[in-house]
């Protein structure tokens, strides 16, 4: 036989050489892991569990706590329009009747002026309901603050009979009243009350006045005296 001998087994204990072993390397660490998980009871699985999904929802919740800015301020309540605030009320006439024969050119009014909401109201009385008459109140321009009453007189003055009515029902004054939200031009309208002492003022106002009477002759009747 020539150049073929026994065969010898490679990496022998003989020649001291070892061999390397596939999957013989240490456990990884999902092994360990789930040997630990395996080998708690059930009770203490349960709670680790609920305790780590209590801090995974802090951790997600924390973050949007930190960015979000301040909720926001509920809306501002408007202001009441003024006109919607305020009211009027009749007192009844101001002043003493004029003396006999004398013909009054104006009649004084008392009235009671209310605000129930919002800011101030300032008012200013600009006409009386009808053409030929003027009025306004004194003073001219008042200030009525809310949860306050304010009382005023307005002088109503004839301009001109010749348009006037002798009776109306619901007679009215014109108002500009103005707040921190407008201005506005407004009428307030009253009942029976002021309707008799307007017109009793203006029948007397308009009313012709007769001539004064003639003074009546005093004295005797002349005597003759005979010779």
């Amino acid at each position: 036989m020539t150049g073929i001998g026994p065969v010898e087994p490679v990496d022998s204990p003989d020649a001291g050489e070892s061999q390397d072993v596939i999957g013989a390397d240490g456990p990884r660490p999902t092994d360990r892991w789930s040997a630990w998980w395996g080998g708690l009871p059930p009770r203490a699985r349960g709670a680790l569990a609920a305790t780590a999904a209590a801090l995974l929802a802090a951790g997600l919740l924390l973050p949007r706590a930190l960015t979000a800015g301040p909720p926001p301020e509920p809306p501002a309540t408007p202001l009441p329009w003024p006109a919607n605030v305020t009211a009027w009320r009749y007192l009844g006439p101001a002043g003493l009747p004029g003396p006999d024969g004398v013909r009054p050119t104006s009649g004084h009014f008392r009235f009671a002026v209310d605000v129930t909401a919002g800011p101030p109201v300032t008012l200013q009385v600009t006409g009386a309901a009808f053409p030929g008459l003027t009025a306004h109140a004194l003073p001219h321009a008042f200030t009525v603050r809310t949860g306050t009453t304010r009382r005023v007189t307005v002088e109503v003055a004839v301009s001109d009979c010749s348009g006037l009515p002798r009776n109306a029902d619901l007679p009215f004054l014109d108002v500009t009243l103005r707040n921190a939200r407008a201005i506005q031009h407004h009428s307030f309208i009253f009942g029976r009350a002021y309707s008799e002492d307007l017109f009793a003022f203006l029948r007397g106002a308009c009313a012709p006045i007769s001539p004064p009477r003639a003074p009546r002759p005093t004295g005797s009747a002349g005597s003759q005296n005979a010779d």
